[in-house]
């Protein structure tokens, strides 16, 4: 119970004191919930253990499976809407922010539910879904949506989830930097393959001067009122 509160003061800036956390967090109050829940499980007193989950989800709106397998110093901020599976393993200084999802893909029995190794931070809104292994430190951002493997100390954005940062070589991670867009660096070179075609057939290529993309592959536009 100490680590867990020392992760929410360690990773929340707007934590004041534990005293704070360990009363008003409910991120917090979830996981605790959860590991006398799972030891219920684990004892075989499983029907207990699925009405004490039920119990906290009502009172904190984080669904956690007692039978899932979390690792100490977890820290889930804001909490509201965060679902765990069953079969889902977290590892050791896990951060899952609100509305993060780490569920399966169908009905199959067995392991259905993500592996994340230690040190992950999902971000708000992800879904991390299938039996997958997230490699320690990487980052998923937020509302991305991840059915592959992701390898150590990476960072994962977009729908579905890609690989577009890796800063295990020293270079900043999903917070200390911008991201590259993906979607836009499609459109940018399916833009540039129409820019061909119009070269080949009609002479020249006319530009639209109204919508751009600059040299860091951010798309701009004049005026972005509706």
């Amino acid at each position: 119970m100490r680590r867990d509160l020392y992760a929410a003061k360690d990773r929340d800036p707007a934590a004041r004191s534990l005293l704070e956390v360990a009363l008003f967090y409910p991120g917090v109050h979830a996981v605790w919930g959860y590991r006398v829940a799972h030891q219920l499980w684990i004892s075989n007193y499983k029907f207990l253990a699925r009405g004490l989950s039920f119990l906290i989800r009502a009172l904190t709106s984080v669904d956690i499976h007692p039978g899932a397998q979390l690792g100490p110093g977890l820290f889930i901020d804001h909490a509201l809407g965060v679902v765990i599976g069953e079969t889902a393993e977290v590892g050791e200084n896990v951060t899952i922010y609100h509305g993060v999802t780490l569920g399966g893909r169908g009905l199959e029995m067995g392991k259905r539910h993500p592996t994340v190794g230690n040190g992950v931070t999902i971000g708000a809104g992800a879904k991390v879904l299938g039996p997958i292994t997230v490699g320690d430190g990487a980052r998923i951002g937020a509302n991305a949506v991840v059915v592959r493997p992701v390898p150590a100390n990476v960072v994962v954005v977009g729908i579905p989830g890609q690989v577009v940062d890796d800063h295990s070589k020293g270079r900043p991670g999903l917070i200390d930097t911008s991201q590259p867009d993906v979607l836009g660096a499609a459109i940018k070179s399916l833009k540039h393959r129409v820019d061909e075609i119009e070269e080949k057939v009609i002479g020249h290529i006319e530009h639209d001067d109204d919508v751009r993309m600059d040299e860091d592959g951010v798309w701009i536009l004049e005026d972005f009122s509706i």
